[in-house]
This record gives structure tokens, sequence and C-alpha cells, in this order.
């Protein structure tokens, strides 16, 4: 469930080279402070998705909410007699 989470988030995910620097960003619209910067964008893809990992794993020790992807809903884990899924 977490890896098709991550999946659906990564496809969501915006990059940009940012010629100055010589480097790429990338962010997740909706998952505020998920972000990375990379030589190159496979690089900016990895730590994307490790930062996403990180987010995920944070704001369910904290509690907090995390945006519903396809159907999966981490909001309610905490509660064992709600569904995992929407």
């Amino acid at each position: 469930m977490i890896a098709n989470y991550i999946d659906a988030a990564m496809e969501q995910a915006v990059y940009e080279i940012i010629e100055d620097e010589g480097m790429y960003w990338g962010e997740i619209p909706g998952f505020q402070g998920v972000w990375a910067h990379h030589l190159t964008l496979e690089g900016c893809r990895r730590e994307l998705r490790d930062a996403l990992g990180d987010w995920i794993a944070l704001r369910l020790q904290l509690n907090l909410s995390i945006p519903t992807m396809t159907h999966i809903d981490f909001n309610h884990l905490n509660n064992p007699y709600e569904a995992d899924y929407v």
C-alpha cells in the first residue's frame, strides 16, 4: 500500500532545471515541504522519493493529515475500526 501511494504521489511531481546552479529541483504539489535538488534528474527523483517517504513517516508519527492518493487514505491508520481505503 505504501509503495503504491508513493508511486502515485511521484507521478504528480514537477521538476525544473535551475540553470544558475546547474541542478534539478523537484517538488510534489500538495505535499508541503517535500522537495529535492540534485545534479541529475534521476538523482533528484531518487531524493524526492526519499523525502516523501520520510515526510509520510513523520506525519504518521505525529498523527498529522496526509493527502489521499488513488483511494489510499492513511488518515485512518490510527483507528483500527476504519478502512484504509476510501
